[in-house]
C-alpha cells in the first residue's frame, strides 16, 4: 500500500495577502488558484520551491469560528516545519524579506534550527536537518 498526504489547510484571512506572503516572501511556488463559482470561494494552493511532496491549501475563513482560528492553528506550538537544503541562504533572505523571527538560528542534534511566523503569527521551523537524521531522505 502507498499513500500520502497531499495538502494541508491553513486557514487565512484573505487569498491575495496570502499569495502575497507566500509567493514573494517565501518564494513558494503557486501551484493553483482556481474559482469555485458554487461555494463562492477558491482553492489556491502553493508549494515550497522544489518541492514534490505536501502543499499548503490556503483555505480563507468564511465562518465567524473560523477567523479565531487564524494565526493559531495550533494553539502557538510550531505548525509547520520548512526544511531548506540551505539555512543560512533562506535565513538571511527571510530576514531581508522582514519576516519575523521569534528564535533565532540554533544548532541542535538535528540540525539548524530557527523559528518564524507567518503573516498571521503561525509559528514554522525553519531548518537543515543533518544528513544522518532519520527523515533527512525524506524531506528534501
Amino acid at each position: 500500500m502507498k499513500q500520502s498526504i497531499v495538502h494541508i489547510a491553513i486557514v487565512v484571512k484573505d487569498y491575495d495577502e496570502a499569495i502575497d506572503f507566500y509567493v514573494n516572501k517565501l518564494k513558494f511556488e503557486l501551484v493553483e488558484d482556481t474559482y469555485q463559482p458554487e461555494q463562492d470561494k477558491r482553492w489556491v494552493v502553493v508549494s515550497p520551491p522544489g518541492s514534490n511532496g505536501v502543499t499548503l491549501l490556503l483555505a480563507r475563513a468564511s465562518k465567524p469560528e473560523q477567523f479565531d482560528f487564524v494565526g493559531n492553528q495550533t494553539g502557538g506550538r510550531v505548525f509547520l516545519f520548512l526544511n531548506t537544503d540551505d539555512f543560512w541562504r533562506d535565513y538571511n533572505r527571510m530576514k531581508s524579506e522582514d519576516i519575523k523571527f521569534i528564535r533565532e538560528p540554533k544548532e541542535q542534534d538535528y540540525g539548524m534550527v530557527a523559528v518564524f511566523e507567518d503573516l498571521y503569527g503561525n509559528l514554522w521551523d525553519l531548518l537543515q536537518l543533518n544528513p544522518n537524521h532519520p527523515m533527512a531522505p525524506r524531506a528534501l
